[in-house]
């Protein structure tokens, strides 16, 4: 496996197709990739649900491709593709809205460029079927457009260099740990290994985050609860920091000296993808928590879920624990975060460790909009724990 193909998916710029059905999405994005990625067929909506693909993309490198269902669909099925669609948006780093040259711009068209514009998304029209001379609309009469036929080859070469270009231009690159670590700076680590790790493998924020560590010549130390305290009391100088998972914050925070700055894998994240502000602002919403009020507890992967799961038992469990109201809470996972929050009195998230920035912060936005406090895992965790504000201290906020 090479080092590109063990990206995670949430690490990679997604590089999303829309337009009609019809329009020649599928066969440019096979054209693209150089692979039969998307089923091609002459029945307009043959893509009925997005498909995605990890792959390497030269000379970008390791992204996602989307290929999404037709704009223009029909019908209450039809409605459900589309809707599905608009969801793609919220995830997309460089949008490519295919047009078919020989048709012209559609009202819908028109539509989805309205939408990435209002998005401030960045995106390239591609005049696609050029290979059909009779005609075929010509890149000069839209902004931002390129001539392209999956089926000649003309201009793909060209396609891929300009969406790699507006990749580079609209990409920041950011790390876990920010400013966070220098060189030779060590950082604890604290990974509990219990009934709901992974097996054989560390979760994702703490592989990111050692990493990180790690491409700074820096030194981690990675250990269990039971051991920090050994290991705490080995070294001939205090770390840097003390990072833990938070579900074992309470247990952590008692061990480690307040000397010693701590936090959370979870925070970190929050960090990252950028709505760590908004996660501290949202804390206290809780304490306005009341009989009859709904809370979304929401994750953005799929797992199977344990006996004593973080999202469904114990977080539940604190959360009723500390407001002492009966309050109702509601789940949901991967891609099925809810469009409508009306009905929430507050969204408690993961760290989103497995969205891209993009998805997570259309998230908090889409609560911001309707008014509904967004906080996150590691940021609740250490508040009922008491230790919020210790938690954050290493950070400028």
């Amino acid at each position: 496996m090479s080092v590109l193909s063990s990206v995670p998916a949430s690490e990679r710029v997604h590089i999303a197709f829309f337009g009609n059905r019809n329009a020649g999405k599928s066969s440019l994005v096979n054209a693209v990739t150089g692979q039969d990625l998307s089923v091609v067929s002459d029945v307009a909506g043959t893509t009925t649900d997005p498909v995605t693909k990890s792959m390497e993309l030269l000379p970008l490198g390791p992204v996602l491709i989307i290929d999404t269902p037709g704009y223009d669909d029909e019908g209450a099925l039809g409605e459900m593709r589309v809707a599905r669609t608009k969801k793609v948006i919220r995830k997309t780093d460089i949008a490519v809205v295919c047009i078919d040259s020989s048709r012209g711009i559609t009202e819908s068209d028109r539509e989805m460029l309205e939408l990435l514009k209002k998005r401030e998304l960045p995106y390239v029209v591609a005049l696609t079927k050029q290979d059909l001379e009779k005609g075929a609309k010509k890149a000069e009469e839209i902004e931002n457009a390129i001539e392209v036929s999956a089926k000649s080859g003309y201009n793909i070469n060209e396609l891929k260099e300009k969406i790699a270009a507006m990749a580079r231009e609209n990409t920041i690159e950011k790390r876990p740990l920010a400013d966070l670590c220098d060189e030779g700076d060590v950082i604890v680590l604290v990974t509990p290994i219990d009934e709901s790790a992974p097996k054989g493998r560390l979760i994702l924020p703490q592989q990111l985050v050692l990493r990180d560590i790690l491409d700074r010549n820096a030194v981690a130390i990675t250990t269990q609860v039971d051991e920090l305290a050994f290991v705490l009391n080995n070294l001939k100088n205090p770390p840097k920091m003390v990072i833990t998972d938070s579900q074992v914050f309470g247990a952590v925070s008692k061990i480690v000296p307040e000397s010693i700055p701590l936090t959370s894998f979870s925070i970190i994240m929050a960090l990252y993808k950028g709505f760590l502000h908004t996660a501290v602002r949202a804390i206290g919403a809780l304490d306005s928590l009341k009989d009859g009020d709904t809370v979304l507890i929401a994750e953005g992967c799929t797992h199977h879920r344990q006996c004593n799961d973080i999202g469904t038992v114990k977080i539940p469990r604190w959360l009723r624990s500390h407001v002492g109201a009966d309050i109702n809470i509601e789940t949901c996972s991967g891609n099925e975060f809810p469009d409508d929050l009306a009905r929430y009195a507050m969204v408690i998230h993961c760290g989103g460790c497995m969205l891209n920035e993009k998805e997570v912060l259309a998230r908090m936005n889409s609560a911001n909009e309707q008014g509904v406090p967004f906080t996150n895992y590691g940021t609740f965790i250490a508040h009922v724990n008491g230790i919020l504000s210790r938690s954050l201290e290493i950070f400028d906020l």
